[in-house]
């Protein structure tokens, strides 16, 4: 007689599934970490963005939570029009403070911040100036990253996605050439992920105190160039904040000096 297998509960095969919540993108806690997000949390966040940024940060918070929705809606977990009640009550915004030439912008939901970052004090429309001779290129903004505060961080993965943004803009080619910045940062992030002693990790100032020479091109600093550098820092870092003195704050500033 033979004896029969045991079979997994119908519970245990099918799992429900669980919505995106904040807590699973943002570095956030309580209620709003536990709250699902909605298509409607997306849309005020981004509205607070358009009017305080003039647009929606790329990879910035209010892109995450789109795309966080999005994917709540495919699955059935939320409804097109749902708003969660952290968004509802507690609303989505996002403010700004200056500090020197640059504005920082933090966002929030709730009293929770999803992120914040450094963005460049220059309007929207406002020409660039890429033919100023006197203007600070992105070469020189990586090197002024060097021999910031930032200077002793250790590089991760967000300072190389940083460095790796701003030697395209510079030279204007996705390739990240052997030997070249980008592949120098992104080895030191490597390097650094796997090592423990502090003194034996590689840092900004190491990757970037020749960084106009390694790029193999250059550029005036723009508005444009430094949302694309923020862009890859922040989508890089847990919470969603750019370094103090860091590549993407230095790259702002630079664009910001440009312009005035």
């Amino acid at each position: 007689m033979s004896q029969e297998k045991p079979r997994r509960g119908r519970d245990e095969q099918f799992r429900q599934q669980e919505p995106v919540k904040y807590g699973d993108v943002f570095n956030v806690s309580g209620e709003v970490a536990s709250s699902a997000i909605a298509p409607g949390d997306a849309a005020k966040l981004q509205s607070a963005e358009n009017q305080v940024l003039g647009a929606t940060q790329k990879g910035g918070p209010a892109a995450v939570m789109q795309s966080a929705a999005s994917e709540n809606v495919r699955a059935g977990l939320v409804g097109r029009d749902d708003i969660s009640d952290v968004a509802k009550d507690k609303g989505a915004s996002v403010s700004e403070i200056k500090v020197g030439p640059n504005r920082v912008i933090t966002e929030t939901v709730g009293r929770e911040v999803l992120g914040q970052f450094v963005e460049p004090n220059v309007p929207m429309n406002a020409p660039a100036r890429a033919l100023d001779r006197d203007a600070i290129t992105v070469g020189e903004a990586l090197e002024a990253s060097a021999v910031s505060v930032a200077g002793d961080k250790p590089v991760d993965q967000s300072d190389a996605a940083a460095i790796q943004a701003a030697g395209v803009r510079a030279t204007g080619s996705d390739e990240i050439k052997a030997g070249g910045i980008g592949a120098k940062a992104q080895s030191a992030a490597t390097h650094n992920a796997r090592t423990i002693p502090f003194e034996q990790k590689i840092t900004i100032s190491d990757v970037l105190s020749d960084a106009k020479e390694k790029l193999g091109g250059d550029k005036a600093v723009t508005r444009e160039d430094a949302e694309a550098v923020i862009g890859a820092e922040i989508r890089n870092k847990p919470d969603m904040t750019t370094t103090p003195g860091g590549v993407a704050a230095s790259v702002a500033a630079a664009a910001s000096l440009n312009q005035n």
